[in-house]
């Protein structure tokens, strides 16, 4: 069984609006048969040749609504269009062909997913963002990385509950 080079996103933003929003953090899970690797760009750091290197080698990304959210937010910003370069593999759909329906935290919760920030959510994750940069509040930024990583490790689960 050959393995392939898979990749996990998902993107942090103040807001809903691509157009004045701007993009916090990207949190990227590599896994490579066994190994993995996560890492996570955040603020300056999120370019596109930076989301390109990590991506470096990637046959699939797989997101929860990136078809909608995260690949278009992160065109609109960076004019990086992920769904031309990479197989893009939106997991929300699975979910739909599988009766489970709304967000990514809400699908989990059906299908017995654990989470340690039960109570976050994407306007707390705004709001922390902002604590971060108007009160230089590293636990804010700390907990906020945190809910971005739980994010997209858990996909992984997901995908593999799912296909």
């Amino acid at each position: 069984m050959q393995n392939y080079l898979e990749a996990y996103l998902d993107i942090e933003t103040t807001g809903l609006s691509s157009e004045y929003c701007e993009i916090t953090v990207v949190g990227i899970y590599l896994v490579d048969g066994f190994d993995t690797r996560f890492m996570q760009l955040v603020s300056a750091d999120v370019t596109a040749d930076n989301i390109l290197e990590a991506l470096a080698g990637v046959d699939v990304i797989y997101t929860y609504n990136g078809s909608r959210f995260d690949l278009p937010f992160i065109s609109s910003h960076l004019r990086l269009n992920l769904a031309e370069l990479f197989t893009h593999h939106d997991l929300m759909y699975d979910c739909w062909q599988n009766n489970l329906y709304g967000g990514l935290k809400c699908v989990e919760q059906q299908l017995g997913i654990p989470r340690q920030l039960k109570d976050m959510n994407g306007a707390e994750a705004v709001r922390l963002w902002w604590q971060y940069v108007n009160d230089y509040d590293q636990d804010a930024l700390a907990v906020l990385l945190a809910y971005n990583k739980e994010d997209v490790v858990n996909l992984k689960t997901l995908k593999e509950m799912l296909l």
